[in-house]
């Protein structure tokens, strides 16, 4: 057997935080410690430019929610948020998908990646986390949330209504959770001391 064959799998860690806390910087960050890292919201977005997807959503709520094949992030946004059957429709179409993925793109990892990292919004939500080794949950002061979600001219919400699990339930159901109510610098400092210890726990 080769040394390489002889490595050990690449321990795969599911990232998650409440809306601004941070954890699409905690996920860059983590990628620039060393870490294989993916978004499944890029790939969200990726299925969404697809021509597949694209006319499975021109069928079923017609062109002007994918005009000439693009679509409309919006006017989707609209249906899906007042009508939750067809939300629980779209998560059908693009789930699958985004398994098959994220599966495909841990296949291709190379095995002496120290780490791979996936960031899923709704981690536990979806019961996604099931399928990683650990999990970790970016943390943020109401407050900081708020200020944040101000300076990207995005809404602010403790979560997405029922559907979405408050901060401190998904903090109490992680294997590691990260504060980061500070700069980005002390978020990365925080991630590369947790780095080893994932590493290690997950190897054990």
């Amino acid at each position: 057997m080769s040394e390489r064959a002889a490595l050990p799998p690449v321990p795969f860690i599911g990232l998650t935080g409440a809306v601004a806390s941070g954890k699409s910087e905690a996920l860059e960050a983590l990628a620039r410690l060393g870490a294989q890292t993916l978004s499944t919201d890029a790939v969200v977005h990726e299925l969404l430019a697809s021509e597949e997807v694209a006319g499975r959503i021109a069928e079923r709520w017609g062109e002007e929610a994918a005009p000439e094949g693009e679509v409309d992030r919006a006017t989707v946004g609209a249906i899906v948020f007042e009508r939750p059957e067809e939300l629980r429709w779209l998560e059908q179409l693009l789930h699958p998908r985004v398994g098959e993925r994220v599966a495909a793109w841990r296949a291709a990892l190379p095995s002496d990646a120290p780490l791979a990292v996936v960031e899923v919004p709704l981690l536990f939500e979806s019961g996604m986390d099931a399928g990683f080794d650990a999990t970790v949950v970016i943390t943020a002061a109401d407050e900081v949330r708020r200020a944040r979600a101000r300076e990207r001219g995005t809404a602010y919400s403790q979560g997405r209504g029922e559907r979405q699990l408050t901060q401190e339930e998904k903090a109490a159901r992680a294997n590691w959770v990260i504060a980061n109510d500070g700069t980005p610098a002390e978020l990365e400092a925080r991630l590369a001391e947790l780095l080893p210890r994932l590493r290690d726990e997950v190897a054990r």
